[in-house]
């Protein structure tokens, strides 16, 4: 082969690669676009929706994701009217789109907004299919017969949606060691009862309610049978919690929790001599729990850490 035609097949050769290599990285950048197309089917209370991975604009009725979200440094764009506990108080911001109360959805504010993703939980869930219509709507409520599985069940599809996996696991893992070190300190802790104020009156949860954490996670002696349904706790007098006579009482104001400045604050209410005789009053064992968060914000990935950590600073002090 003389030197004219070697020179042109090695022309061509190199020609030949240079083009294999174009495809190759052509094919390597669509591939790369499909990625950040790529939905994610999530099963949730209400059934299954696809959801854009990594979605870009959020809306979250649900304060307890928000709470997780904020967590995994996530931004959240848009969120409800509400009374924040301060660790999320940014979202009542004029900078953050307001879209409605944690009730009623503003459904035209919602539109404007054009959201890649809805959270909603218990207090919008009726509003899912009107949502549905604007963007994919995902219900994350938190089943309170199973609370702590449920939230990490609720924790690990956030983390899967926003690519946030490794996140979730190392914040569910700390959460879990708070939780055996509470239930070793509950074990002698003596009973508990769980009480909220609003209006002046008085409401008791137990084992299996919206607040069952107390005694169905971490451990408390229920100093009560409790009598609950859904969200609704029993009603009781100053005369029940004295002849129950608990080691402690967890109490949450609901006026606080919702802004609500008529009514007495809880330790007001809870300022009488039947409640002063208990073993709870006498040990200085009646730990205010931050309204906000117990009520409003719930199974948070932040806020359970702060849920669990309060009671057992109420156990061990």
């Amino acid at each position: 082969m003389n030197k004219s035609v070697k020179s042109r097949l090695l022309a061509v050769s190199a020609v030949a690669s240079l083009l294999a290599l174009s495809a190759c990285g052509q094919d390597a950048g669509a591939a790369d676009a499909n990625a950040n197309a790529e939905t994610i089917t999530v099963e949730h209370a209400q059934g299954s929706t696809e959801v854009p991975a990594n979605p870009e604009t959020v809306y979250s009725f649900d304060l307890g994701a928000l709470d997780s979200l904020d967590s995994l440094g996530v931004e959240v764009d848009g969120a409800p009217t509400a009374q924040y506990p301060e660790s999320l108080a940014k979202y009542g911001e004029d900078s953050v789109t307001k879209i409605g109360s944690m009730k009623e959805p503003d459904f035209e504010a919602i539109s404007e907004g054009a959201p890649d993703l809805i959270i909603i939980s218990g207090r919008t869930a009726g509003a899912y299919e009107e949502l549905s219509k604007i963007a994919p709507t995902i219900d994350l409520s938190v089943d309170a017969a199973a609370p702590v599985e449920s939230f990490k069940e609720v924790s690990t599809t956030l983390g899967e949606i926003f690519g946030k996996e490794a996140e979730v696991e190392e914040q569910l893992a700390a959460i879990d060691t708070k939780i055996e070190e509470t239930k070793a300190a509950a074990a002698d802790a003596g009973t508990g009862l769980v009480l909220m104020t609003s209006g002046g009156e008085l409401t008791a949860y137990g084992a299996g309610s919206r607040f069952g954490i107390v005694h169905d996670v971490l451990g408390v002696q229920t100093a009560a049978d409790v009598k609950s349904e859904g969200s609704h706790g029993e009603a009781v007098s100053f005369e029940f919690i004295a002849e129950k006579n608990p080691a402690h009482l967890f109490v949450i104001d609901r006026d606080a929790a919702i802004g609500e400045t008529a009514g007495k604050a809880a330790a007001a209410v809870l300022d009488n001599e039947l409640v002063d005789g208990t073993d709870a009053a006498k040990n200085d064992n009646i730990t205010y729990l931050d309204s906000a968060s117990w009520y409003l914000v719930g199974y948070g990935l932040n806020n359970v850490d702060s849920m669990v950590g309060a009671v057992q600073a109420a156990l061990v002090k």
